[in-house]
């Protein structure tokens, strides 16, 4: 059944983790997160930045890329907009049907062993033809900022899909069809202020299961990247859109890109909202590492499967990186 986080004086007991799991205080570490001029300088300082940074965190922030200021804004305005309207206006949209192509749900929406502090509107948007009928009527100009903000993502993917396989010595559309065929999902997060964020968290570890998440941070600090072991914090930056890389990139790039383990944390001030918007490889796409990176030195570390089969372990693995790739390893002899 729906909840609202927000009724709760104190944190519940099937929110709290243990010890070993919580929150704690990290470095502020905003200069370690590359910041990516798109427009600022040349074609080939920006294809080497986005593989470096690939290569290194699997993270970076964009700037300068094409993206109306309105647009994002507008989105940003009309999801809080969503989530300040009356409970039982936002229950409606409760379901715990994972493929239904908007839902509303709480924590991550499957059967938890602690739950996590956080709201979610999960939304298919693009493309926009097919799914506009199914987002929410209210509030009133929900659909026409979805709509902007769909198109301007898909195209901004498309680009940074285009640099990346180029850094990679792809050929620039590689990872058009069945590697970015999935229909584009965005999850809308709310989480608000938490009374006590020592005992919580709003997302825990995981990688996220596709290519690349493209998003939108919101002016509350709360994404952490893991780092040789050691938490860092992605702060927002006006304007910017944050990129982080799935783990069928590292895949794909056989292990030269990585993908990067992130959680978000709490606060006890403050709500926060991000929109994160998945570009995944289509159910029945078949991944393996890219033939042209193979070489006597580079052989493929992983076997070729559908990306279906390595979702279902992904789902059943709760996220866990190690654990969801370990079927599809290649076996040394």
């Amino acid at each position: 059944m729906p909840v609202s986080l927000r009724e709760y004086d104190t944190v519940p007991e099937n929110y709290v983790f243990p010890p070993g799991e919580r929150q704690k205080k990290v470095k502020a570490s905003n200069k370690s997160i590359p910041v990516i001029d798109l427009a600022g300088q040349t074609h080939d300082e920006i294809v080497n930045q986005i593989l470096e940074a690939g290569k290194h965190l699997g993270i970076f922030q964009v700037v300068n890329h094409g993206m109306g200021s309105n647009v994002m804004s507008e989105m940003m305005r009309v999801s809080k907009e969503f989530f300040n309207l009356p409970f039982d206006e936002r229950a409606i949209h409760y379901s715990e049907d994972l493929y239904k192509p908007v839902r509303l749900f709480t924590s991550t929406g499957v059967h938890d062993i602690v739950h996590f502090w956080r709201d979610c509107l999960r939304m298919s948007i693009y493309p926009v033809e097919d799914f506009k009928q199914y987002w929410p009527e209210n509030p009133s100009n929900l659909k026409d900022a979805v709509e902007n903000y769909a198109r301007g993502l898909r195209n901004l993917s498309t680009t940074v899909l285009g640099l990346v396989a180029e850094g990679l010595g792809l050929h620039q559309n590689y990872f058009d069809g069945d590697l970015s065929g999935e229909p584009m999902a965005s999850h809308i997060n709310f989480y608000p202020p938490c009374p006590d964020p020592s005992l919580t968290l709003g997302l825990g570890k995981h990688c996220d299961p596709g290519l690349i998440t493209l998003l939108l941070q919101g002016n509350v600090s709360g994404l952490q990247i893991l780092h040789n072991d050691e938490w860092i914090a992605v702060d927002p930056v006006p304007d910017a859109i944050v990129v982080n890389y799935g783990h069928q990139m590292e895949i794909v790039s056989n292990g030269m890109l990585k993908g990067v383990n992130h959680r978000a944390i709490t606060n006890a001030e403050q709500s926060r909202m991000s929109i994160a918007t998945f570009i995944q490889p289509s159910k029945e796409g078949l991944i393996a590492p890219a033939e042209a990176l193979h070489s006597e030195k580079n052989q493929p570390i992983y076997k070729r499967f559908h990306y279906r089969e390595y979702f279902g372990n992904y789902v059943a693995n709760l996220g866990d990186k190690e654990k969801s790739a370990e079927p599809f390893l290649v076996k040394c002899a």
